[in-house]
C-alpha cells in the first residue's frame, strides 16, 4: 500500500488502513472504496493522509495489527473517562484502564521496531485523548531506544498517556480552545500540569517519577518552561522524553490544514530545538529511532526519479529503500529498487 495525502486523492481509492473516529470506532474499513463524501468527511476531521491499495506496493505493510488492535482499546477506554471527569476520581476504573495502557507500552516494548515510522505512530486527531495515546507510544520507543530497563519504561509510558489529564480540570473553552488563548486564559491554561499531577497523586496508587513527569512536561532545558522555569538535569528524564513527544505531535496533528507542520519539518524543529527547549541526548535518540520517511510515502531524489519507500535502514532514519516507478519526466517504468545507504551519491530532495 501506499501514504497519500487527502488532497491528492480522486475518489475510487481502496482503504489500505482502518480510519477510526477520536473516540475509538471504525469510522472507514480497510478496503473500503473512496468517495468524494468520505474524502470530505476526513479532511473536516482533520486527517491529512490515508493508506490506499496499490499493486506496485502490494508487499509493504505498514502498521503492526495487534499494536493497532491495542491502540484501539486504550482509546476506546481513555475516550470514556474524558468524556466522565468522574471516573478520573474513581481509582478502580484509573486502574483499569492503567492495566490497558500497560499492556500496550509491554507489546511494544516486546516488538519495538527502532526505525518505526513517525506518521505509523500517528493517529490523526487533534484530541486530547488520541493526542495522548501517540505520545505514549512514542515515548516508549524512546524509552526503549535508550535501553531503559522494563519497568522504568513501563512507567514511563505510564506518565506519557496522563500527561495532559489536567486539561480535564480547566474550563473546556479554555482547555479546547482552537484559536489564541488570552492573558487570563493561557495563565490558566499553564496550571494544567499540576493540575494533572495533583489529580493523579490523589487518585492512584502511582509513583513520584509519573507524578514529576506529568508536573514537568512543559518545562524546557533553557528553563523558559513553565510552570517552575526549572532548567536543564532538574526536570526528570521522564519529562524531558515526553516533551519531545509531545511537541511533536502537537504541531503535525493541528486541526488547521495550512498551520500543521509536515512530519519531516516537524523533526527539523524538533532538531532545531536540541539544548535549548530538548535534551540534547535525547535529540540524538529520537534522531535515530524515527524513520522521517515513512513506509509507502512518495519521494523525489536528487537525480529526478520518483519512487516509494518500501523499507527502512536501521540508524540511517533518512536513507530509506526506495521502489524507483517514475523517471524524470514522471513517466511510468519498470519498477527498481535504490538503497540510499548504498548509493551515498543521491538524498531525497522532497515528499511528492
Amino acid at each position: 500500500m501506499k501514504l497519500e495525502f487527502i488532497d491528492r486523492l480522486n475518489g475510487n481509492e481502496l482503504l489500505g488502513k482502518n480510519i477510526f473516529t477520536g473516540d475509538g470506532r471504525i469510522l472507514l474499513r480497510e478496503g473500503t472504496r473512496l468517495t468524494e463524501s468520505y474524502i470530505t468527511k476526513m479532511r473536516d476531521m482533520g486527517i491529512f493522509y490515508v493508506y490506499v491499495e496499490d499493486e506496485r506496493l502490494k508487499d509493504v505493510q505498514v502498521e503492526d495489527e495487534k499494536i493497532s488492535r491495542l491502540k484501539q482499546t486504550t482509546l476506546e477506554n481513555m475516550s470514556r473517562i474524558m468524556k466522565n471527569t468522574n471516573m478520573i476520581s474513581d481509582k478502580k476504573s484509573m486502574s483499569d484502564y492503567i492495566k490497558t495502557v500497560e499492556e500496550l507500552i509491554t507489546y511494544i516494548q516486546e516488538n519495538a521496531d527502532i526505525n518505526k515510522s513517525l506518521y505509523d505512530i500517528q493517529t490523526s486527531s487533534n484530541l486530547t485523548y488520541v493526542h495522548s495515546i501517540d505520545v505514549c507510544i512514542m515515548a516508549t520507543f524512546i524509552g526503549h531506544a535508550m535501553k531503559m530497563d522494563r519497568f522504568s519504561i513501563k512507567e514511563l509510558g505510564v506518565a506519557a498517556i496522563l500527561h495532559d489529564i489536567g486539561k480535564t480540570q480547566l474550563p473546556k473553552e479554555i482547555a479546547e480552545k482552537q484559536g489564541n488563548l488570552n492573558a487570563e486564559e493561557l495563565a490558566r491554561f499553564k496550571e494544567h500540569p499540576y493540575l494533572g499531577a495533583m489529580l493523579i497523586k490523589k487518585n492512584l496508587r502511582i509513583s513520584d517519577n509519573i507524578i514529576k513527569a506529568v508536573q514537568q512536561h512543559h518545562e524546557r532545558m533553557d528553563g523558559r518552561g513553565y510552570p517552575y522555569g526549572l532548567e536543564g538535569k532538574a526536570i526528570s528524564k521522564f519529562a524531558r522524553i515526553i516533551t519531545i513527544s509531545d511537541v511533536y505531535d502537537t504541531i503535525t496533528n493541528s486541526k488547521d490544514y495550512k498551520k500543521a507542520f509536515s512530519p519531516n519539518d516537524a523533526y527539523e524543529l524538533i532538531l532545531a530545538g536540541s539544548g535549548t527547549i530538548f535534551d540534547e541526548n535525547i535529540v540524538k535518540v529520537f534522531r535515530k529511532s524515527f524513520s522521517v520517511y515513512p513506509l509507502g510515502c512518495c519521494v523525489k531524489l536528487s537525480n529526478g526519479v520518483e519512487g516509494y519507500v518500501v523499507r527502512q535502514n536501521e540508524n540511517f532514519p533518512d536513507r530509506p529503500i526506495i521502489r524507483v516507478i517514475y523517471d524524470e519526466q514522471k513517466k511510468d517504468i519498470e519498477p527498481y529498487e535504490i538503497d540510499l545507504v548504498k548509493s551515498i551519491n543521491l538524498v531525497i530532495t522532497s515528499v511528492v
